[in-house]
């Protein structure tokens, strides 16, 4: 008989349930593990009795050691919440056995399915998200009628490499231990009818499992019981393989000592919390238009709710609440009723979509997609329902602040934000997340290039050491200047008149841009441009013919607007439409009736006067929420004690010593450390306006002042003047040819001379063909002004990308760096860029960077890759290819380390990872964490280093202040106490000056460390990778291998145009961790230059 993955068999089980015929020897058979629960008959539970089911209980445990769950708890246990004893479950908790493992479930009900194997092995409930071992598979929101439905992604529990098959298995009598599930017909197996989604047995019957209820109901059986912990399941491969056990965020081991003390104010402002006791009520909003349409325009919900309350007010029982505009409403008590339902008529009410027959005839535009059309209406008629969700407890903040977080800690301080959103919004603010813009023309001002910078604030709730705080800072956002979309162009582009726009710019410029059409007044969102001119833009107009049969016309814009709707089109003739349709079919407009509709620095003591401001305006006090959660706000900044670490020594050229004065330093008489020579190189000018003799000469005569030995270029090779119009790739594979023919060989280093300080054209596919096609160092450089300082930096950066060093710590030369320097270490710094907002087809870039040649700490390199679109998480950073064949990320890194740190492998992993917010840390633990062990143990499954694991974040709000002092913090600046978390070990550092506005300080969270650094050494460490970044002489915000990770995967992503690769992603590249679309692969770096600081 084949079991598949089924538990194994014991024979003192066997014999203990061998036999009778009573309700609790039936009760026992059905709770059998494995092929013993073999008779296929109905049982009762609940007609034991409670005493009888103890003393089944007890003869299981003895058996098997776990307990069945108890008959008091009910069959449907699972739908309030779990089963008990042994089998408890609960949503988004964690399975207790081995055998399961949740991922992600949120909706509808979970089940522990312990896989086994016999003729009655009970149906499960619906699930949600459900992963299971190939053979066993639960389908999301499907009843499972059989152990087996559609695998979203197999679980690797098991030793299985993830699948994706949409194919269904069950247990049969086939040769291989597993047959289909049909799935769309009937057939015939084993001798009997198969049904659709029907399991059969070793036998081939169809077994049906069922219960009877008290109320003589069939019910399902429950799941089967938990695994015993000495037994061990049965796998096909005959591999082990537990699951891993969770990690979670480590505690805080005590605070620094180090440094010269200084006290601080900080945007935090102190909260009271008084009514502990009370309870925020949880309920799911549903919106309907009328005739049942769900709502899905944005700034409708809260326009519908405010009118609820008015209405209904009594209805309510007179309670405020608060809404999040989308899907969940919030009171402070109970509604009278568990389910509500309301209908609400609004008045003057613009949807945001168009009617059937709204709008003037006439005003449409060819092709017009009404969908997309917002117009007014006079009335509006909404359902609105309020379904009961969830309790959630205000003790919840009280003892995250006691450093006890439950799960309803986050919820609790969420819905207080909640609270704040709404009150903002109700006194007009524009709210984007956690920001709130007023509309007063003094917060807006002119950037130029036709954006507007508008300021507002920003507030949230904080759980910290010194209690619950109200983080309020100032913060802005770019708007485009609303106006004509062509004085928009014009702006943008710092061109004088239309026929100098480049269209190619303007169509990025605008795509996810709104304008409204005249005359008809319409707002739309712009897809792109068309690919001809308004005059030769044709599409078919539909019409009646003389015998009044409809029929299509082909007709160009211009002669529609024109002819058809008698609009004057002045000077758009000549240039693209405007495309506001779909991609099959598009709308066009001229672009002169389009126009853009409407959607910073401080110093600190302005910053201060300003949040003082917003505290005092926003009159929190007056929030009836607020009041009834007996929340108080304090007034005044909080109070926090900073210490300022010393700078650390460096080291340059000739053993002389630099010194870090406010975190800067120079050159200044000084050589490089260890400069490199710039030999058998030329130089290639995409610019007619650059003195390319002078640039060389300073060049030549700079670096040697350096101790940089700089040749003579080979040759200068200037751009063809016909070939500036180009498209880029092709003016640069003419200046490639054209290169080829001049040089006597290969140059091992390229000076490229763009035409445009930013945004070139030119500037990725020359990256791509240098560093990926010949494998040749190159720096771009676009001068303006050439002066000593910029040839200066431009030289730091050829002297890195070469294999020099500009300077190093004194700790690195000594070597002498705490727990670092004794002991093989390798630092990795792990970032990923995301596609610009509204670019959801574009690749995300993943990119590690690794320290090579060990003790150094400011020598690295870096390892690429692309993956799907706005995944933050790494994907590739263990990728197996077989037995011997890991193409991850990881592995080419420390074969790197071991080859440039004379065969050493690292004992010690510090990993530094920017970009994730706290709701991600979980996932960086157990997912990054477990890839980059994997990685390690494929190149030797003995070896085990250390890891430390450290978040660093900037997105955050928080900023420190001198108290009476117009000045910034002094660089070295660090925090750990008061504003930090109650629990978690983390540390706010300000390692650099702040040349400009408020220093904004980094946000360490250390999530994981088994090399077991003291808060000091941690700290100093941080601190002093702060000043090892090769391509600056000051003390940076960040670490350097995060910020030498971003920059890796900022230049690597324009290998390919971000237009190229949306358009050719759907057809070319490898598949996503989740097999739903392919994504597009990035070309691979030469190998003549894998291992330089090509980035730098």
């Amino acid at each position: 008989m084949a079991h598949g993955r089924g538990f194994p068999r014991s024979r003192a089980c066997g014999a203990a349930f061998s036999g009778g015929g009573s309700e609790e020897k039936r009760a026992e058979r059905a709770w059998m593990p494995g092929e013993f629960n073999g008779s296929g008959d109905g049982v009762n539970i609940r007609r034991l009795g409670l005493p009888a089911w103890r003393r089944l209980s007890r003869r299981i445990v003895r058996s098997f050691g776990f307990l069945a769950p108890s008959p008091s708890v009910g069959l449907n246990a699972v739908r309030s919440g779990g089963w008990v004893g042994g089998l408890h479950r609960s949503i988004r908790r964690k399975c207790r056995c081995h055998v399961y493992r949740e991922r992600g479930t949120t909706l509808g009900e979970t089940n522990c399915c312990h896989l086994q194997v016999g003729p009655d092995l009970p149906p499960g409930p619906t699930v949600s998200e459900y992963v299971s071992p190939p053979g066993y598979h639960r389908q999301a929101g499907k009843k499972a009628d059989c152990s087996a439905s559609t695998a979203t992604q197999v679980d690797d529990t098991w030793g299985q490499k993830p699948s994706w098959s949409t194919r269904q298995r069950c247990p049969s009598s086939k040769a291989d231990g597993f047959g289909w599930v049909v799935e769309e017909n009937t057939g015939v197996e084993g001798g009997e009818p198969r049904g659709i989604g029907q399991r059969f047995d070793s036998f081939g019957e169809l077994r049906s499992v069922h219960m009877e209820s008290n109320s003589g109901e069939i019910e399902e059986l429950p799941p089967p019981p938990p695994l015993p912990p000495n037994a061990e399941p049965i796998k096909t491969d005959d591999t082990k393989k537990l699951s891993k056990p969770k990690r979670a965020l480590m505690a805080r081991s005590g605070c620094g000592k180090k440094g010269q003390p200084i006290q601080l104010l900080t945007n935090h402002f102190k909260v009271s919390l008084k009514a502990a006791d009370e309870f925020f009520h949880h309920y799911y909003v549903n919106l309907k238009y009328e005739d049942d349409r769900p709502v899905d325009g944005k700034g409708i919900g809260r326009k519908v709710l405010d009118k609820l309350q008015q209405t209904y007010a009594s209805e309510l029982a007179n309670k405020d609440f608060a809404y999040d505009g989308e899907k969940s409403l919030f009171t402070i008590g109970a509604l009278p009723q568990v389910n509500n339902e309301f209908t609400v008529v609004l008045e003057d009410f613009n949807t945001g979509k168009s009617s059937a027959n709204g709008g003037s005839p006439g005003n449409d535009s060819p092709g017009n997609d009404r969908k997309r059309v917002r117009r007014s209406y006079q009335t509006k008629t909404f359902k609105v329902e309020l379904n009961f969700a969830a309790k959630i407890p205000m003790s919840a903040i009280a003892q995250a602040l006691r450093g006890q977080e439950s799960e309803n800690t986050q919820e609790a301080i969420r819905v207080i934000d909640i609270i704040l959103r709404q009150h903002s919004a109700k006194q007009g603010c524009l709210l984007v997340r956690q920001s709130f813009f007023h509309n007063n023309p003094s917060n807006f001002v002119d950037l130029g290039g036709g954006v507007m910078g508008c300021r507002g604030f920003h507030s949230s709730f904080r759980a910290t050491q010194s209690g619950l705080s109200l983080n309020i800072d100032v913060s802005t956002t770019m708007i485009v200047k609303p106006g004509p979309v062509v004085d928009f162009l014009l702006a943008n582009q710092k061109v004088d008149h239309p026929n100098k726009i480049d269209w190619a710019k303007a169509k990025r410029a605008l795509k996810n841009l709104r304008i409204k059409t005249s005359p008809a007044n319409t707002e739309y969102k712009i897809v792109g441009l068309s690919e001809r001119n308004c005059y030769e833009q044709m599409f078919t107009l539909k019409q009646r013919n003389g015998d009044g049969e409809p029929e299509g016309v082909e007709v160009s814009v211009y002669e529609y607007f024109v002819k058809n709707r008698g609009i004057e089109l002045r000077y758009s003739g000549d240039f693209p439409c405007i495309n506001v349709g779909k991609p099959k079919r598009p709308t066009y407009f001229p672009i002169e009736r389009s126009s853009l509709v409407e959607k910073s620095r401080q110093k600190p003591e302005e910053r201060m006067s300003v949040l003082s401001d917003v505290l005092k305006r926003s009159n929190y006090d007056s929030e009836p929420m607020l009041n009834s959660c007996g929340i108080s706000i304090a007034r005044g900044f909080t109070q926090v004690a900073g210490r300022v670490l010393q700078a650390p020594k460096l080291k340059a050229g000739n053993g002389e010593d630099l010194f870090a004065r406010n975190g800067r330093w120079n050159f200044n008489n000084k050589r490089l450390i260890k400069a490199s020579s710039i030999e058998k190189w030329a130089v290639v000018n995409f610019s007619a306006r650059c003195n390319i003799r002078d640039l060389v000469r300073d060049i030549i005569k700079c670096g040697g002042m350096k101790g940089i030995k700089v040749e003579d270029p080979f040759d200068v090779i200037e751009e063809d003047p016909s070939m500036r119009r180009a498209p880029a790739a092709r003016r640069v594979d003419g200046m490639i040819d054209k290169m080829q023919k001049k040089l006597p060989g290969q140059p091992k280093f390229l000076l490229c001379v763009l035409a445009e300080r930013k945004n070139s054209d030119i500037y990725g596919p020359w990256k791509r063909k240098c560093l990926a096609e010949f494998g040749i160092i190159t720096q771009c450089v676009a001068p303006t002004r050439v002066n000593d300082q910029y040839i200066t930096n431009v030289l730091l950066k050829i002297n890195a990308k070469l294999g020099g060093l500009n300077s190093l710590l004194q700790i690195e030369t000594s070597p002498s760096i705490p727990l670092v320097s004794k002991v093989p270490t390798i630092i990795l710094g792990m970032d990923v860029s995301h596609g610009s907002p509204g670019q959801s087809d574009i690749p995300s870039i993943a990119a590690v960077v690794s320290s090579r040649e060990w003790p150094l700490v400011s020598k690295y390199r870096a390892s690429v890759r692309s993956q799907s679109p706005k995944l933050e998480m790494i994907d590739g950073l263990f990728k197996p290819q077989g037995a011997q064949e890991d193409d991850g990320l990881i592995r080419e890194l420390l074969v790197d380390f071991y080859t440039s740190t004379g065969k050493r492998k690292p004992d010690q992993v510090i990993i530094f990872r920017d970009g994730v917010s706290e709701s991600q840390f979980t996932q960086v633990l157990n997912i990054e964490l477990d890839q980059i062990i994997e990685a390690c143990k494929f190149l030797d499954e003995n070896w085990s280093p250390k890891f430390t694991l450290i978040v660093a974040q900037k997105n955050h709000h928080t900023k420190f202040f001198v108290p009476g002092s117009q000045n910034n913090v002094p660089p070295g600046t660090v925090v750990d106490n008061a504003v930090c978390h109650p629990r978690n070990n983390d540390f706010y550092m300000c390692a650099h000056a702040g040349m400009i506005g408020t220093t904004r300080p980094t946000h360490y969270h250390i999530l994981h460390d088994e090399i077991g650094f003291s808060a000091d050494d941690l700290q100093e460490l941080v601190h002093s990778l702060s000043y090892v970044y090769q391509r600056s002489t000051t003390a940076i915000s960040v670490v350097a291998p995060i910020c030498y990770a971003h920059l890796a995967a900022a230049q690597v992503s324009q290998f390919i145009k971000f237009d190229e690769m949306s358009e050719t992603s759907s057809s070319h590249g490898g598949h996503t961790s989740a097999g739903s679309a392919p994504v597009l692969e990035l070309p691979r770096l030469h190998n003549k230059v894998r291992s330089s600081m090509f980035f730098c």
